[in-house]
């Protein structure tokens, strides 16, 4: 089912298109005197009524319903279907007709109502788009329809050899016309009608413009046959919004935009980059080498006689513009000696082709370190690193490929210039990083010192979470010496006396978590504001990667960081269950099924949490509390939230491990989930409709391979520190980066292989 709604400031032209269509039946009135005999004249007074209450331009609502291609509803179960989509939309006691429509292959209904209510307030159309996709989805299962894609495909212009349409196919025509030119103008920023015209051309459509009394008329007809044309159609014919005034108000935004100028210094800027690489360029390669090396979409324009005159861009932004239009200086006619010759090559002592080995080089050093999981220390594998292996992992590279083709030199001139720039990359490349290690690793000594003179700590535990508190910031001391855990490169003298070791040694935190702690502890520490802080979602899972630590903080310090990270974590969790919520109630259930709750704290609504130790509580923001006070049972909402809560105190469930499971289950990491499922027998905390979307999308199918697995007590212990990896949930740019198996990985522990589904935080 395909849902669509519409707002409109006057109910006479909704009312006479639902109601004038031939065949059309009207399947019921809802909250009119009458459900089936209600006169329309009678309602359109009614919604014209309630409509002028409110000066809004949304005073009127025009959804249509429509069921897949083949698919039958009869009138009664349309009319239900309409009912319980409006219901959880907030119109359940607004009145409104559905009207059923017979001139489409697919069957569909219009209901038109008024978002004006009787206390002349506006229903709260908050996340409208986002509610009715979810209500959709929710009303396909209950009513058994085909579901609809869970992803919106991006449309591509057509490519017709030759649009073939029946005799006096008139509305064939138009609709093609309207197809085309709609996804024409949503994918470029067209700012004439010369330039829509050239994008119709190719797709057989010739635009016409006519100017009358200062006003400009467009006609569009399609070439069907052999030079036969259409009949030109009016504009406004097609669609009221391809008339041409509305064409020429998009077309004047598009060339007064602001983006406009900053698009064209960019291009010129990349494409004289692009020049300073190559000593001679033929015309035919430019689209190639501009697509690889700067990612532009080009092509070359030619005169009758087959000569490159010049070219044009096709920008990412949805520009389209010509050499000449970009600067006066970097067309093709403009610059006869580099594009005088049949043959490309690059400068092989340029500048340019100097900056872009360095960068081939650097690009190799990262990436091979990212695969050896961060044992080491960067500068060390700097310094340790061969350059045969470097350029092997160099020669996989697109931009090194594209360097090779057009320098057009053999392997031993390549490797001597790659040569000449090694040692400097590395030389300068090693420098850098040991700077920044030795500076990094000065900051976490302070860092300690400061939560020890600043008493971050309870007092009669500061000793004993020491061992801990180094630990979380990825540094050993031992004798008065601290240096990173993973090497002995970087050593400062700190003096903390004794440490007591704790009774059972099995700490193990991820490189990720390690900076999201240091970040925590810093902007703690220095009193830093919310913005200078930035926590990631995955904060609120620090007092479970790091319990002793915690649990000791000292309540001024961990009240503020409770605040902090359930402000950011409520953040990523609305992003998250938005597809899945179709009213105010869903809201508040999600919240509810992940340990969250609402109250009211002097007329503000607020979140709090199960998980939290000083039950802090951040204000929702004036939109999202709108939107919940839209609920007219609110307050029965809010009382009813107790038994869900406690269902999960009672199952066990009320500890940040339980989340942490759901945490990854929603972020498609279900190998790491199931085996957190299956190796320590933690349920996740998520709303069942969440988890029974996901259990269909392949978590099932994973817990079923990962049970069947024989795991030992050593595989175990890794195991369990795998799934406490936040690898690409921070955004690392690897899922090697974060390594977690000491060397051991066989076809059950290898995670690298599963690629998430990349939802950034």
């Amino acid at each position: 089912m395909i849902t669509r709604i519409l707002y409109r400031s006057n109910i006479q032209g909704v009312l006479n298109y639902v109601s004038g269509k031939p065949k059309s039946t009207v399947v019921g009135f809802q909250n009119t005197y009458s459900d089936t005999n209600t006169d329309m004249k009678f309602f359109g007074r009614v919604l014209y009524h309630l409509g002028n209450r409110h000066d809004s331009e949304k005073r009127y609502a025009h959804i249509s319903l429509n069921l897949p291609r083949g698919e039958h509803l009869n009138d009664t179960d349309f009319f239900e279907l309409s009912k319980r989509y409006m219901e959880h939309m907030g119109y359940g006691e607004q009145p409104y007709v559905v009207i059923r429509h017979h001139d489409t292959k697919h069957e569909h209904v219009h209901i038109v109502s008024s978002t004006i209510k009787e206390d002349c307030l506006q229903i709260n159309l908050s996340n409208d788009i986002r509610r009715s996709i979810a209500t959709q989805k929710y009303l396909e299962k209950e009513f058994e329809l085909s579901p609809s894609p869970d992803t919106r495909n991006t449309r591509e212009l057509p490519k017709y050899e030759m649009p073939e349409f029946r005799n006096r196919d008139s509305n064939g025509v138009r609709f093609y016309i309207q197809d085309i030119v709609n996804i024409a103008l949503q994918k470029y920023k067209v700012r004439s009608f010369n330039e829509l015209s050239r994008h119709l051309k190719k797709h057989h459509i010739e635009l016409r413009t006519v100017e009358r009394n200062g006003r400009v008329g467009v006609s569009y007809g399609v070439d069907v046959n052999n030079g036969y044309k259409s009949r030109f159609i009016n504009g406004y014919t097609v669609h009221p919004q391809l008339s041409g005034p509305k064409l020429q108000k998009v077309f004047e935004q598009n060339r007064s935009s602001k983006l406009l100028p900053m698009v064209k210094k960019r291009l010129e800027k990349q494409i004289n980059t692009a020049y300073g690489l190559f000593k001679t360029i033929n015309p035919e390669h430019l689209p190639d080498i501009l697509k690889i090396y700067q990612k532009l979409d080009c092509k070359v324009d030619y005169n009758e006689e087959g000569k490159a005159m010049g070219f044009t861009i096709y920008d990412k932004s949805g520009y389209v513009l010509k050499s000449d239009e970009i600067a006066p200086n970097i067309g093709i006619q403009e610059n006869p000696e580099l594009f005088g010759s049949e043959y490309t090559q690059m400068y092989a002592e340029s500048e340019q082709l100097q900056l872009e080995l360095q960068r081939c080089i650097r690009e190799a050093y990262k990436s091979t370190y990212q695969n050896t999981g961060n044992k080491i220390l960067y500068s060390e594998h700097i310094d340790r690193m061969p350059i045969k292996a470097l350029v092997m992992e160099m020669a996989r590279s697109e931009r090194f490929l594209f360097l090779k083709k057009y320098l057009l030199t053999d392997n031993r001139n390549l490797g001597g210039i790659i040569q000449e720039q090694f040692n400097t990359v590395k030389d300068k490349l090693y420098d850098t990083e040991s700077h920044k290690e030795e500076k990094e690793l000065n900051a976490k000594a302070e860092l300690i010192k400061k939560a020890i003179g600043e008493q971050l700590f309870e007092a009669p535990q500061q000793q004993k979470v020491l061992f801990e508190l180094i630990h979380s910031l990825g540094t050993d001391y031992d004798r008065g010496i601290l240096r990173y855990t993973n090497s002995y490169k970087h050593q400062i003298k700190l003096n903390l006396g004794h440490i007591p070791l704790p009774d059972q040694i099995d700490f193990y935190a991820s490189p990720g978590f390690i900076k999201e702690n240091e970040k925590v502890l810093d902007g703690l520490l220095n009193d830093r504001t919310e913005n200078e802080i930035d926590l990631r979602p995955s904060a609120m899972f620090l007092p479970l990667m790091f319990p002793n630590l915690y649990k000791a903080m000292a309540a001024p310090y961990r009240q503020k960081f409770e605040m902090l990270s359930l402000k950011s974590y409520h953040k990523y969790a609305e992003r998250m269950q938005v597809s899945f919520e179709k009213s105010p109630r869903d809201y508040i259930a999600f919240f509810n099924a992940k340990g969250f709750y609402f109250e009211r704290n002097e007329e503000k609504l607020c979140i709090g949490s199960i998980y939290s130790k000083y039950a802090e509580k951040v204000p929702l923001s004036p939109k999202t509390q709108a939107y919940l006070e839209s609920s007219t049972d609110l307050d029965q909402v809010l009382d009813k939230q107790a038994e869900t809560l406690k269902d999960i105190e009672t199952s066990g469930r009320d500890n940040l491990k339980s989340l942490w499971c759901g945490h990854l289950i929603e972020r498609g990491q279900y190998k790491k989930a199931a085996y957190l499922l299956v190796l320590d027998g933690v349920r996740p905390n998520l709303p069942l409709e969440i988890l029974e979307y996901h259990m269909q999308n392949g978590l099932k199918e994973t817990l079923g391979i990962v049970s069947q697995k024989q795991v030992d007590k050593k595989q175990a212990r890794l195991l369990r520190q795998g799934v406490y990896a936040l690898g690409n949930l921070l955004g690392s740019n690897s899922f090697r980066e974060e390594e977690l198996f000491n060397g051991f990985k066989d076809e059950f522990t290898d995670f690298t292989k599963y690629k998430g589904r990349g939802l950034s935080m």
